[in-house]
């Protein structure tokens, strides 16, 4: 586990903070598609992502669903650390985008080391603000984009996280990611394909203008 995590965070943190990590960590590994938090789960532990990718989903009243960003190795979340830091349920559900590795930090841990690495630290107050900016992005995408830019900036974010181009995802999935009807995400997609920006094949989509 040292390895990976030298791999993912030796940019970020110093080795003697590594090796304390590897020795109070939990390594965890998921699934692509599979829960990792949901909503109104209290939360002990704060993850640091090892490898793969995360999309980080926010519900509102109806029970529908809206994604806020996704998170890469390297990075961890802030709605997380809120939660841990606060002892209050989790208002956002994360699901593995595809197979994850993560280590999970307890949360008397995290405390120590705001205190005792400025790395550390660093790190926390910077992850808060990254994951601020991304979802101010989502507001704006929301409230300055029509649902054609939306969609094609989805399906580019979601090819590039991945790296690839071909995007496994339902018109479903990109509805309820997109908080939108499936109906309106299949004219658009067609629409789309017929402008030479996507190719359309089963359950998958080709992003040809990345």
């Amino acid at each position: 586990m040292l390895e990976k995590l030298k791999e993912a965070y030796h940019f970020i943190f110093e080795d003697e903070l590594l090796k304390e990590i590897d020795r109070s960590g939990q390594l965890k590994e998921f699934r692509a598609g599979e829960m990792i938090i949901d909503f109104g789960d209290y939360l002990k532990s704060m993850p640091l992502l090892l490898d793969g990718a995360i999309k980080v989903l926010r519900e509102d009243s109806d029970g529908d669903e809206l994604l806020l960003y996704f998170l890469e190795r390297g990075d961890t979340c802030a709605m997380t650390l809120s939660c841990c830091l606060g002892t209050t349920k989790s208002e956002i559900r994360a699901v593995a985008e595809r197979d994850t590795t993560l280590i999970m930090i307890p949360i008397e841990k995290m405390e120590e080391w705001t205190a005792q690495y400025k790395t550390w630290r660093n790190f926390v107050f910077e992850s808060y603000h990254t994951r601020l900016t991304e979802m101010l992005d989502t507001i704006d995408t929301i409230a300055f984009l029509n649902m054609d830019e939306r969609i094609m900036k989805y399906l580019q974010d979601k090819a590039k996280i991945n790296q690839d181009e071909v995007v496994s995802s339902t018109h479903q999935q990109i509805a309820y990611d997109l908080h939108t009807s499936r109906v309106v995400v299949s004219r658009i997609l067609k629409k789309l394909e017929i402008e030479g920006k996507i190719k359309l094949n089963r359950n998958q989509i080709e992003v040809l203008d990345l």
